[in-house]
């Protein structure tokens, strides 16, 4: 890890809470049979029971791209050698920001989840992601990344 854990909680002016005190950042991986890969959150996780790409908090010192393989590392088994990154998009709050990565893979892999805070994660047709409860903040985001895949 390149310095400090990021875990842990932000608290914005309004008083929304936003994970990662040094930001965060998800990868959204898309397949050449144009499907992304969702993660479908752990009902104790924030916004749990909801749909989004892997991802998490940032370490210190850790950049965007480096957490976001990571994080889909770690919650989804992506293989970073089969990712080639198409494109960043980033929200920026001031105190706080998240940054999707955009990736397309290869080769399309078999994602495993690899720590308690999936229910499951999925390769989902680019036009099914809208039928799914998704996490508030990637449903934010979503038609503008769409527009990009």
């Amino acid at each position: 890890m390149s310095g400090a854990s990021g875990d842990g909680w932000v608290e914005g002016p309004d008083g929304a809470r936003y994970w990662g005190r040094f930001g965060a950042a998800g990868l959204l991986v898309v397949s050449p049979d144009r499907e992304v890969l969702l993660q479908h959150r752990a009902e104790w996780s924030h916004f749990g029971g909801t749909w989004g790409m892997p991802g998490g908090a940032r370490h210190e010192h850790e950049s965007a791209r480096e957490a976001a393989f990571r994080e889909a590392g770690e919650e989804a088994g992506v293989p970073a050698d089969a990712l080639a990154v198409r494109f960043s998009s980033v929200l920026d709050l001031g105190y706080w920001s998240y940054t999707t990565v955009v990736a397309d893979a290869g080769r399309r892999f078999e994602p495993v989840i690899g720590d308690p805070e999936s229910i499951t994660v999925a390769w989902t047709p680019i036009d099914e992601v809208d039928a799914l409860p998704l996490h508030p903040r990637f449903a934010e985001a979503w038609p503008g990344l769409r527009a990009r895949l």
